[in-house]
């Protein structure tokens, strides 16, 4: 009977094992043959460089500021995101009345192209546009994209737009999942309406917040077409992103297996620090009783 249900379980996890051979080892795999040449796209043949490519992406600055850049955007993505989406669902989960509606409705922006929210936001920011000419009427002259600080709030702003519909919808879950019973027996404590989120709504949110915040710590790690068309990862390297910089070293620069050097270096660098915000999130869950 054991075998039975062993071949059974591999039989119903094969068209999983198989996605994850073709597609992900696979790849992988070719990646790392990549990186330890210098093929550059077009040429038949591969040269073997062994670990220079490794070794130049380490002092390369571009790539120093690919890493650096990824926590710049993490702190000002995550936190806002965060914010708006518990805000959202909050809100949403007070309503009595077209609750889907609005939930949809937040969600929308993760459903639109990010080259066409890019580009909207490129026409609204650009010297000419309504929004600049009246900022300027005061005596306000922005150069949004042209500043280091004000391009990566920029950047974030626009991927905080776009995932707050989508975490929302979790955290809603999560706030419909919690019995009604819990805030009765709370307020006959004496616990009152303006510490019920931090006492109970928060605590039992956990849970959603984790997920949320994986989710959103990652999202730091894949970043290209807003920084693409906004601004190429410029102004110098200050947006520049690990994607940006695999696509510059790939298909501009044509050094493909540099390129792959850096996107394992990326891959790396994205496993270990979400290894380690996972760990500081359940050490704070657990500091705090919640889990």
């Amino acid at each position: 009977m054991d075998q039975r249900n062993n071949k059974l379980g591999w039989l119903f996890t094969s068209p999983y094992l198989i996605y994850s051979l073709i597609f992900f080892f696979g790849p992988l795999i070719w990646s790392f043959f990549l990186s330890i040449t210098d093929w550059d796209l077009i040429a038949p043949t591969f040269n073997f460089v062994g670990f220079a490519n490794f070794m130049d992406a380490l002092q390369d600055s571009s790539v120093h500021a690919a890493f650096w850049n990824t926590y710049k955007f993490m702190m000002i993505f995550v936190p806002l995101v965060t914010v708006l989406a518990v805000g959202v669902a909050v809100l949403v989960h007070g309503l009595n009345r077209f609750k889907s509606l609005f939930l949809i409705g937040f969600f929308l922006p993760y459903l639109s192209s990010g080259v066409v929210s890019a580009l909207i936001v490129k026409g609204l920011l650009s010297y000419t546009s309504p929004v600049n000419v009246s900022l300027r009427s005061v005596g306000l002259d922005i150069n949004w994209l042209g500043s280091p600080f004000s391009a990566l709030c920029v950047v974030g702003a626009i991927l905080a737009w776009k995932f707050t519909g989508y975490y929302a919808l979790i955290i809603t879950s999560g706030l419909e999942s919690i019995d009604k019973e819990v805030y009765e027996a709370a307020a006959i404590d004496g616990v009152k309406d303006s510490q019920r989120f931090w006492r109970i709504t928060l605590p039992l949110l956990y849970p959603s917040l984790y997920t949320t915040l994986i989710l959103a710590f990652g999202v730091t790690f894949g970043i290209f077409t807003e920084v693409y068309q906004l601004t190429g990862g410029g102004p110098g390297h200050a947006t520049n992103t690990w994607q940006m910089e695999i696509f510059k070293q790939a298909f501009q620069n044509m050094q493909v297996g540099y390129a792959s050097a850096v996107a394992l270096l990326a891959s790396v660098a994205t496993f270990i620090s979400i290894f380690v915000i996972r760990k500081i999130l359940e050490m704070w869950g657990k500091r705090n009783g919640w889990v």
